[in-house]
C-alpha cells in the first residue's frame, strides 16, 4: 500500500505497519521506532500512547502534512529538525538547522558546572559556541543567581538561542554574535564552558549522514585538526576568567582529550583534568585560573 493513496481510510496503526515496511526497505535500524517518533511526534503523544489511539484516522490534510515529514526522514535530515524540537537536562529547546543538537552526553558538562560553582554567589558564566543556548539556559535554570553571556558567531545560532530564552521567561542571559576566534568578551567570569566544534576536517565523511549532511559544519568542525578553539581558548583564559574560574570544556575522543589537556598546562591552567562523560568516556576536559 502506498501512503500518497487517497481512497484509503488510513489509522494510526494503518501507518505503524506501512513505515515499518517503508523504513525497514530504506535500510533503516529500527525502522519501527521511526515510525513511532514521527506519529508520536506528529500527534503530540507519547510512543506508548499510539497503541491506545490505534484506530483514530488521519484526515487527507494530515496524511500530506505527516508524508511531508517521512519525506524530510528518509533524506536522513535528524528528527529534531523535523519536529522542531528537543529535550535537553529536562528542559524544552527549538532547534533548526541553524544550530547543533544538544546531545544527552553534553548534560555532563551542565551538570560539572552546577557542582563547580555551587559555593559561589551569582556566578557569571560565559557560554561559547552556545548554538541553542541549552547550556547556557539549563545554567541559568540551575543555579541560582546566575548570569550567562552566551556568545556564538553564527546570527542564525544566537537567534534561535534567544527564542529559547524567551520561551524559558529568562532575563538574566545576553546572547550575543561574537567570534571568539577573533574577538573577546567584555568582563571576567567565573566560568568558562564550551562544546566547541573538535571534529578533524579529515574525519568529517565518516559521521553519520544525519550529522555530516543536516548539522551546521561550522559547529562540528573546525576545518583543521579539531583543537584551533582549544588553542585559542587556553590563550585567553587568564584573560576572561576571575581569580579561581573554572574551565568545562567537551573535547573529542581518541588522542584529543590529552592534546586539549596539554595545551591548557602549558598555557598555565591550573587543575586540569579529564572527566568521564554518562557513557564513562574521557569527555569532559576541567581546568581552573590559579
Amino acid at each position: 500500500m502506498n501512503i500518497s493513496t487517497p481512497t484509503r481510510n488510513w489509522r494510526v496503526i494503518d501507518l505503524i505497519n506501512w513505515g515499518t515496511q517503508y523504513f525497514s526497505e530504506r535500510h533503516f535500524d529500527n525502522s519501527r521506532r521511526e515510525i513511532e517518533w514521527l506519529l508520536g511526534d506528529f500527534l503530540d503523544c507519547k510512543r506508548i500512547d499510539l497503541y491506545l489511539r490505534f484506530e483514530e484516522p488521519f484526515t487527507t490534510a494530515m496524511l500530506k502534512e505527516f508524508r511531508a515529514r517521512i519525506k524530510r526522514r528518509v533524506q536522513h535530515e535528524p528528527l529534531q529538525y523535523i519536529s522542531g524540537r528537543t529535550e535537553f537536562y529536562g528542559y524544552q529547546f527549538e532547534v533548526t538547522p541553524a544550530v547543533l543538537i544538544p546531545r544527552p552526553e553534553t548534560e555532563r558538562l551542565v551538570e560539572i558546572g552546577i557542582e563547580l560553582l555551587a559555593d559561589r554567589t551569582a556566578p557569571r558564566i560565559i557560554d561559547i559556541g552556545t548554538g541553542s543556548g541549552a547550556i547556557a539556559i539549563s545554567l541559568v535554570k540551575e543555579i541560582a543567581g546566575a548570569s550567562v553571556m552566551a556568545i556564538d558567531n553564527s546570527q542564525a545560532a544566537i537567534e534561535v538561542a534567544h527564542r529559547n530564552g524567551e520561551l524559558h521567561q529568562l532575563s538574566n542571559i545576553e546572547f550575543t554574535v561574537l567570534n571568539i576566534l577573533t574577538d573577546l568578551p567584555d568582563g571576567q567570569f567565573d566560568l568558562l564552558i564550551a562544546n566547541p566544534p573538535y571534529i578533524p576536517a579529515t574525519e568529517m565523511t565518516a559521521l553519520m549522514p544525519e550529522v555530516r549532511d543536516h548539522e551546521p559544519r561550522s559547529a562540528l568542525t573546525d576545518e583543521k585538526d579539531g583543537l584551533v578553539f582549544y588553542r585559542r581558548i587556553s590563550e585567553i583564559a587568564s584573560q576572561i576568567l576571575a581569580l579561581g574560574g573554572w574551565l568545562v570544556l567537551e573535547v573529542g575522543s581518541g588522542e584529543q582529550p590529552g592534546k586539549a589537556a596539554k595545551l591548557l598546562m602549558e598555557a598555565g591552567i591550573t587543575g586540569v583534568n579529564t572527566v568521564k562523560d554518562f557513557n564513562g568516556d574521557d569527555r569532559v576536559l576541567i581546568g581552573q585560573i590559579a
